[in-house]
């Protein structure tokens, strides 16, 4: 196994167990809701069920990303330990934490300066950036070093595909992305907004989609349009949902049933308490390997 560390932020909204599983470290993002802060730890000390009922009767949570000093203290243990860190970051399109993870490593290079401690801005969220993660894991354990992960990231972000749309738009109408008349006459319309994520990390709406079978059709749709080797695609998928695994699992029965070479099973996750603080209720989000990013 190489000598370094591959750690991540808790926004890549993967399970706790899958990252106990991979050896991955993750520092938490924080939230609060109903004026009392908490960890965005992976639903321990909150569970997904409770934020998102939280939501549905009327809470408006915020967010905090990760500092200066709360990155030295998550990094410096393993410097201590003599390990190198490879960390990915979410995107800088969404959140300022890959310049603080920056600030941090240039402060603790001062102190160790033997050490290597590579930053990655994943231009990804949720289980994209995880998807990201994760293939940065498998060349881990494959034997590959710090440089030769890092090099393949950097060269390959940009061909993880981000797709999500929404059923739901009353946190749109809360958080003032829409205006109220705006919100009513799509739940009226039953408008499902699609929308992906850009070269440069941004969330970019495409399309409003009329019916949820219509959007889960075209959300596919996308994935045949840009995956790599189109219907023979073998690789990873990860789907992410908020509190609509019912939807999640519809998008994977038609992607399973188009995509019959999938080498393993679609892989369902919660979006975390922090992306979920700005999606709401009833996101579905798609991420598979296609071609380049380009907007």
């Amino acid at each position: 196994m190489p000598n370094f560390i591959l750690t991540c932020c808790s926004t890549a909204d993967m399970p706790y167990e899958y990252f106990q599983k991979r050896k991955i470290p993750f520092v938490s993002f924080h939230f609060n809701i109903d004026g009392k802060e908490y960890p965005d730890d992976l639903g321990r000390t909150m569970s997904f069920e409770e934020f998102y009922h939280r939501i549905e009767q009327g809470a408006m949570p915020t967010t905090s990303q990760v500092n200066v000093g709360q990155f030295i203290d998550f990094f410096e243990p393993y410097l201590k330990d003599s390990k190198d860190i490879l960390h990915i970051s979410l995107s800088t399109g969404l959140s300022g934490v890959y310049n603080s993870a920056c600030i941090a490593r240039e402060e603790l290079l001062s102190r160790y300066p033997e050490r290597k401690i590579m930053i990655v801005d994943s231009l990804g969220a949720s289980s994209g950036y995880g998807l990201l993660t994760d293939l940065a894991a498998d060349m881990r354990q494959r034997g590959a070093t710090i440089e030769e992960v890092y090099t393949w990231v950097e060269e390959n972000k940009l061909k993880v595909h981000h797709w999500f749309f929404s059923t739901d738009l009353t946190h749109y109408k809360r958080g003032g992305r829409i205006s109220a008349t705006s919100a009513v006459v799509g739940s009226l319309l039953h408008i499902c907004p699609l929308l992906n994520m850009d070269d440069d990390g941004k969330l970019i709406p495409r399309s409003k989609i009329r019916g949820k079978k219509h959007v889960i059709n075209e959300i596919v749709k996308k994935m045949k349009e840009h995956v790599e080797n189109g219907l023979e695609y073998s690789g990873k998928c990860f789907i992410s949902h908020s509190a609509c695994y019912d939807d999640a699992r519809k998008v994977a029965d038609l992607i399973e049933e188009n995509f019959p070479h999938l080498k393993e099973p679609i892989m369902i996750n919660s979006v975390g308490t922090v992306i979920g603080s700005h999606t709401g209720i009833g996101t579905v989000a798609l991420f598979f390997l296609g071609d380049k990013r380009v907007d």
